[in-house]
């Protein structure tokens, strides 16, 4: 067995998302990480200074501020596409450049912003989730780069997404000693 090169354990601190875990008996599981990932992200980023938020968590790798920004926005885009799979055939969603969603002003805002519209968008997206049926789950969108995706899918990829990025930081706390 061979061992993963060191910047690909920064990349991908909790291994690469994996499609064998999609399926309605791992469901709660899933859902119960989309709720805790407002508590999870804030205690992640408690107590760092400016600086510290403004390191990045790999060498190329985005500053733990644009980190938070992009989880709200990810997951911003993830609750819309939920809503629109649930109240559409199969829609095809549109992508956006994450990465340059990123370098823009608004990523350099203080955390607490973005930390804010995760729990009140988590309180949201959670509703949703809970009262969703088998057959609901069972729906689509259509994404342009990846095609077809269930929304059981999508909550798999996402409460894998929510694991990622804690970790992220946390593991950089852990090097760092802060």
């Amino acid at each position: 067995m061979t061992t993963p090169e060191i910047s690909e354990d920064l990349r991908y601190p909790v291994g690469k998302f994996d499609r064998a875990t999609i399926g309605p008996e791992k469901r709660s599981e899933f859902i119960q990480t989309i709720a805790d990932l407002p508590r999870n992200i804030a205690a992640a980023v408690d107590g760092l200074t400016e600086a510290q938020l403004d390191t990045p968590y790999r060498p190329g790798g985005w500053a733990v501020r644009q980190t938070v920004h992009h989880v709200a926005d990810s997951h911003l885009n993830s609750f819309c596409r939920f809503k629109l799979a649930l109240t559409e055939d199969t829609p095809t969603i549109r992508p956006y450049e994450e990465a340059l969603w990123a370098d823009l002003a608004d990523s350099k805002l203080p955390v607490e912003v973005s930390l804010s519209l995760i729990d009140g968008l988590h309180q949201r997206w959670v509703t949703l989730l809970d009262a969703m049926s088998d057959t609901e789950f069972q729906r689509q969108f259509d994404h342009p780069e990846s095609g077809k995706w269930t929304l059981d899918a999508a909550l798999a990829m996402y409460a894998w997404h929510s694991r990622h990025h804690t970790a992220h930081i946390t593991r950089l706390r852990e090097r760092e000693g802060w």
